[in-house]
């Protein structure tokens, strides 16, 4: 590390020149330093390898946000909104006290994405912080992990007061620990939480941009999100854009889940085709369907799969969205609506409990769905599970019962041919004997591996 690194450290921000941008083997960018070394980065390497912060003016032509603009970057959390409009909401706020969150809950059962980021690349995301705090103009920042993640918390907190110790940060990054449930890690109830309140969703408007944590203008992003604006800081929107496509520009992390031979987190460009993004966890057999984007996804069959683009728009031609990065293969030897109704039954578990959609139409559904995937074969049971999964969307205090819906909907058409057969000869063998492929926790969800 040389002098000039330590010296611009010292001040938070350096202007000297980053290093040339590097890339994994297959283009990896978050995982580049961990494709390289097969160890996470610590903040020596870290510097060596991305140099240190550079500085942007708030206003004028050549603004950080205006940067990220450029770029085309959009949340990776599950919303895919673009990071500038919520950057530019924030900086924009009449109010001069502002806040930064950084959201790195990761509420999905079978997600580990975050996780494995905050392990492998932290300074990245770290970096992002500070740097989206400087943009909006944010005197307080905080990094949210779940409870449940006990270790990478004190991980993370021996890495901020490092950096602190050293004079990097401008303003401290606080560690806080909501608790870990599955609404928890919503924009609005992290706020909430961080106000003193319960960790559940608020309704909108106003939006965490006009009114969040303490009531002041709050920026809440993805960590992933946030690494990815401190590498464009570093080397550009147009380096960006080198990857990915015109409309989703960039990489994206994946978590492979189900019957894949390697499951595990993975770093893709959008616009990979959807099969090639799945072989990365090793070749496939008998897959009958995909679950695009996680709990709140989308049921594809396998064939339909794997002609896919991994994108937003190429996704969005089967009802189906990146989402929360989940991407779970079901073998030919489990039951679709099974998996679906252990599902539902865990998303109605996990619900705020604020309207009548989660407290009331949410559990209906999910014990319909229950009744068609274990129960007895009554096709007055799929007439009532439809009427009520139609209802359920739109109607919600929060996006939860529409989330759950979507999914509800997706496995009623891609497993048609199981319902018909469920309906008219009772629950299949697989239904009642194969081991549950997806995790669908009791309790908080736990720490778990990230790969």
């Amino acid at each position: 590390m040389t002098t000039d690194t330590q010296t611009a450290g010292r001040r938070g921000y350096g202007r000297r020149r980053a290093p040339l941008a590097p890339e994994g083997p297959y283009g990896e960018r978050l995982f580049a330093g961990w494709m390289a070394t097969g160890q996470p980065a610590d903040l020596p390497e870290h510097l060596a390898r991305y140099g240190a912060m550079p500085s942007f003016a708030r206003t004028g032509e050549h603004t950080l946000i205006d940067a990220v603009a450029r770029s085309g970057l959009t949340g990776r959390g599950g919303a895919a909104f673009p990071t500038a409009a919520k950057l530019r909401a924030v900086a924009r706020a009449k109010r001069p006290e502002r806040v930064v969150v950084a959201n790195g809950m990761e509420s999905e059962p079978a997600a580990r994405k975050d996780k494995a980021l905050l392990r492998l690349a932290p300074h990245l995301v770290l970096d992002g912080i500070l740097l989206a705090a400087d943009a909006v103009g944010a005197s307080e920042a905080y990094l949210c992990v779940a409870e449940s993640r006990s270790g990478l918390e004190r991980e993370l907190r021996e890495l901020i007061a490092e950096r602190r110790y050293q004079g990097f940060d401008p303003i401290e990054i606080q560690v806080r620990t909501p608790p870990h449930n599955y609404v928890s890690s919503e924009a609005s109830a992290l706020a909430n939480w961080l106000s003193g309140n319960d960790a559940k969703p608020t309704t909108t408007p106003p939006r965490t941009a006009e009114r969040g944590v303490g009531g002041l203008p709050t920026l809440v992003d993805n960590v992933e999100t946030l690494a990815h604006l401190a590498l464009i800081a570093r080397y550009g929107p147009d380096w960006f854009r080198m990857r990915g496509t015109a409309e989703s520009p960039g990489t994206s992390l994946v978590s492979l889940a189900g019957a894949v031979p390697a499951p595990g987190v993975y770093e893709v460009a959008y616009g990979t085709p959807l099969r090639d993004v799945i072989s990365l966890g090793g070749a496939l057999h008998d897959v009958q369907a995909v679950l695009i984007g996680g709990y709140f996804g989308t049921w594809v069959p396998a064939g339909q799969a794997a002609e896919l683009e991994y994108s937003g728009p190429g996704l969005a031609m089967v009802g189906a969205a990146p989402g929360a990065g989940v991407l779970a293969a079901l073998p030919s030897t489990s039951c679709g609506l099974a998996e679906t109704a252990r599902i539902l039954d865990y998303l109605a578990g996990q619900s705020a409990r604020q309207c009548g959609p989660c407290r009331f139409g949410l559990p209906a559904a999910a014990e319909d769905f229950a009744q068609l995937a274990f129960g007895v074969h009554d096709r007055a049971v799929q007439e009532r599970l439809e009427r009520r999964v139609s209802e359920l969307n739109g109607r919600g205090a929060c996006k939860h019962p529409d989330g759950a819906a979507r999914l509800a909907a997706s496995a009623l058409r891609t497993f048609a041919y199981e319902v018909h057969r469920h309906l008219t000869a009772g629950p299949c063998p697989a239904a009642l004997q194969a081991p549950r492929l997806l995790p669908t926790p009791t309790a908080p969800i736990g720490d778990g591996d990230w790969r």
